[in-house]
């Protein structure tokens, strides 16, 4: 029985330290009257979408050249930071290290779907790592769940959208019908999933006194 309750309380305790933000750190910068101000800094950010093809779904990653990220300009809780952005991409600045296969995106599937511009905002940072972006793309606004880390400023988030959700299903098909030939996996069939992986990393700036 003490053998079951020494486990129980262990557990507890390193869920205790599992969370999306330590509560440890919290404390200590309290206790000692630190106060630090967050801002935001493009140059440490990265965004990285992951397309793809083949019935197994292999593979394929891209980013955008053009990415405009705007907030509050300072903030003394870096949650807070996060949950002020918004963002501008632009779609013409796909950019796949493939120069052919960038134009045929850009022309096939965002031209299809007539956006020059992907805009969106974080909606909210929740419990348990869950977190909610606004994504506008083809004139429809759909919301992103997905989950998050933040960490001494460092944020990252991941999800999975559907591009279906967009009306996006001309764009997949002219852009798989151009791409027959290399979206054929070993079994003969070609394919080009709608489902498409998301993730955004950023490294918020800090002054501390």
């Amino acid at each position: 029985m003490k053998k079951s309750i020494l486990i129980l309380s262990f557990a507890s305790l390193i869920l205790g330290f599992s969370s999306c933000k330590g509560e440890a750190e919290k404390s200590e910068d309290t206790a000692t009257d630190i106060t630090c101000l967050y801002s935001y800094d493009s140059k440490t950010s990265t965004l990285e979408w992951t397309a793809f093809k083949f019935t197994d779904k292999t593979p394929v990653k891209g980013t955008f050249n053009e990415i405009k990220i705007e907030g509050i300009k300072t903030a003394k809780d870096e949650k807070e930071m996060i949950e002020s952005l918004k963002f501008t991409i632009s779609t013409n600045s796909v950019e796949t290290q493939n120069e052919e296969r960038n134009g045929k995106i850009v022309k096939l599937f965002f031209g299809s779907i007539d956006t020059d511009a992907i805009t969106g905002k974080v909606k909210s940072l929740g419990e348990n790592c869950n977190a909610v972006i606004e994504i506008k793309m083809n004139n429809s606004v759909q919301e992103v769940a997905g989950k998050y880390t933040l960490d001494e400023g460092l944020f990252s988030f991941k999800a999975t959208i559907d591009v279906m959700k967009w009306n996006a299903g001309k764009g997949i098909s002219l852009l798989n019908e151009a791409c027959k030939d290399l979206h054929t996996g070993p079994d003969g069939k070609s394919k080009l999933w709608s489902e498409v992986d998301l993730s955004f990393t950023t490294q918020l700036k800090s002054e501390c006194n």
